[in-house]
């Protein structure tokens, strides 16, 4: 809990003055805890401002950046899947922002894109990804069982690989490559 705060009210001639607390507190249990990849960066964060190393400072900000925008929205990042989509997706802006440079013969922005696309690949590898010969199992193992109970349903063998109880649940899996292996599956 944090320090009271003291507001007094206005004299009046009639009244003495009075003075009324309030207090300002957070429930602990709102919030939940940090992911552990989270945990890290920000540790990284405050190596890389005493190393004074610009490239990571710069890409570790923007990733908090980013993690603090997403928390304003009404799907803040509370885990390592997320966080990964979202380094994931700062990755591929990266790349896309190298070859353009490229294409304009910014070859000093290209170096320094590349470098923070490293770092981004950095933390990527933090998350233990899904990999294509367990996507491809889960997918088919999904499959049979829709065909054994009748229709295969594209959404449906989505549902039921990464919804709550699914195999790939909880699993750090990029979803076009899901949608684009179930699609080849069932069709």
């Amino acid at each position: 809990m944090s320090a009271p705060i003291r507001l007094s009210l206005p004299h009046t001639r009639r009244a003495p003055s009075r003075t009324i607390w309030r207090f300002q507190s957070t429930s602990a249990s709102a919030e939940q805890p940090a992911s552990p990849l989270l945990v890290k960066i920000r540790n990284d964060l405050k190596v890389a401002l005493r190393a004074k190393d610009t490239t990571r400072l710069n890409v570790l900000r923007a990733i908090l950046a980013d993690v603090i925008n997403a928390s304003k929205t009404s799907s803040p990042v509370t885990s390592d899947i997320q966080l990964f989509a979202l380094i994931r997706k700062r990755t591929s802006a990266s790349r896309e922002a190298a070859s353009q440079f490229a294409t304009a013969g910014r070859m000093d922005l290209v170096e320094k894109e590349e470098a923070q696309t490293r770092i981004l690949d950095e933390y990527a590898g933090e998350v233990e990804a899904v990999g294509a010969e367990e996507m491809e199992k889960a997918i088919q193992e999904v499959v049979e069982q829709m065909k054994e109970q009748g229709k295969v349903v594209l959404g449906q063998v989505m549902k039921a690989l990464i919804g709550e109880g699914g195999s790939l649940a909880g699993k750090s899996v990029d979803r076009k490559e899901l949608a684009a292996a179930v699609k080849r599956a069932v069709g």
